[in-house]
């Protein structure tokens, strides 16, 4: 808060497409659809209309119980209808936060149900980001978000990002029968965007169910056509027992989120009389506006092929950027599984000048590109996925143009 009383807010006042407009009329092009989340991109005027039009008619009610509402159930079904388990159920929430606690909580609960309540260890990666609510400050892989916020939620543990022994092993140290679920984003965003070494994510899934072990997939960034597929899971095979969702299933038009579960987990709550009332939810799970606008936003990711559209971004985002990875404040450029990329500052230059990746941003925008800064000091990149290969040289040129401001700087 320091540092923007002394430099001043950035007002945005609109967008279309991939790029939007501050209140001076300067233009950006839009390098991180907002926060991960704008996959159809900004000005979707129908999206507006639907959502309007269903606060006309029922804006929003309780989904406690066995009330709901027809769009809200609708989307249960679209969306189990996509996810990469069979026979799927949808819980929702207003966003990613939400849907981890939530996660968090059903996967030691089912334990108990189960007759194994000694089943409560959360592990998760070094680096990982999973939200930052209760459960989620408590499992994320970066220190840097849990200093100064006194003691975090117990009976967690966090292993190697890239490592499936190191799972195994920390498995082995806990034992299995005292850990619950291992959670895993298939893409590591904020803290990097670190993609899965080749066979990773296959491998934990086979260590988790030799083990027992509930597997979570947290999808909130990859889902709805960002990785190529309408989720990370489905493009690589995999089948976990629960997943977390949000941004792009509305592209933030309005807030919603929400948890996949497979028949596993589904067992216990239903099947039997031991569960009784499970009392959890929060006041807008199942926002019948809000789901409104989630099937139009779905209705034109289907209808315009953006599915299909993140698969060619793959190259398209690796080819823009390419000639980056040539300029002396650049140390690699990470891209390869869908329409995510980072470009990262030199961690050498950044042990010496921690500032560095921030003031590239800010130069970013004098150049037209609005950006991020990741954990380790790397670029953001995943835009909307309506962005066009012109579009594209447009970011790589902006971002060109602010790292040779830097390095003027840095030598001056």
């Amino acid at each position: 808060m320091r540092a923007v009383q002394a430099s001043g807010e950035l007002i945005l006042e609109r967008g279309e497409g991939a790029h939007v407009w501050d209140d001076a009329g300067n233009r950006y092009l839009d390098a991180t659809a907002g926060l991960w989340y704008a996959n159809v991109g900004y000005g979707r005027t129908e999206i507006a209309g639907a959502a309007a039009a269903q606060m006309r008619k029922l804006h929003a009610y309780s989904h406690y119980g066995d009330v709901s509402s027809r769009p809200t159930t609708d989307l249960a079904e679209r969306i189990s209808g996509i996810a990469p388990m069979a026979d799927a159920a949808v819980f929702f929430t207003s966003g990613g936060g939400e849907s981890i606690e939530t996660v968090v909580k059903m996967v030691r609960r089912y334990w108990s149900l189960v007759g194994e309540p000694d089943r409560t260890v959360i592990i998760s990666r070094e680096r990982a980001y999973h939200g930052l609510a209760g459960y989620g400050t408590s499992i994320v892989g970066t220190e840097a978000f849990k200093v100064g916020v006194g003691p975090l939620a117990g009976g967690t543990a966090t292993v190697a990002w890239d490592s499936p022994e190191a799972l195994e092993a920390a498995i082995a140290e806990i034992r299995a029968d005292r850990v619950a679920a291992f959670f895993c984003e298939p893409i590591i965003g904020a803290g990097g965007v670190l993609l899965p070494p080749k066979g990773y994510l296959q491998a934990v899934q086979g260590i988790c169910r030799a083990h027992g072990v509930l597997f979570v997939v947290d999808e909130v960034i990859c889902g709805y056509g960002r990785v190529g597929d309408w989720f990370a899971s489905n493009r690589i095979g995999l089948e976990p027992d629960a997943l977390t969702f949000a941004k792009g299933i509305t592209s933030g038009y309005v807030p919603l989120g929400g948890v996949v579960v497979g028949k596993r987990m589904q067992e216990p709550f239903w099947e039997t009389g031991a569960a009784g009332v499970w009392r959890h939810g929060y006041t807008y799970s199942g926002h019948a506006s809000a789901a409104a606008a989630a099937h139009v936003n779905l209705d034109i990711v289907e209808r315009e092929g953006l599915v299909a559209r993140g698969l060619e971004l793959e190259n398209e985002i690796a080819e823009a950027l390419a000639p980056l990875a040539a300029h002396e404040l650049v140390s690699e450029l990470r891209s390869g599984f869908g329409a995510v990329a980072a470009v990262q500052v030199d961690p050498a230059l950044l042990a010496d000048d921690p500032g560095l990746s921030d003031r590239i941003v800010l130069g970013a925008r004098r150049h037209g590109v609005l950006g991020r800064v990741l954990v380790g000091g790397g670029l953001q990149i995943s835009p909307p996925l309506v962005i066009t290969r012109a579009d594209l040289d447009e970011l790589a040129s902006g971002l060109a143009g602010a790292l040779d401001d830097a390095a003027a700087a840095h030598h001056s």
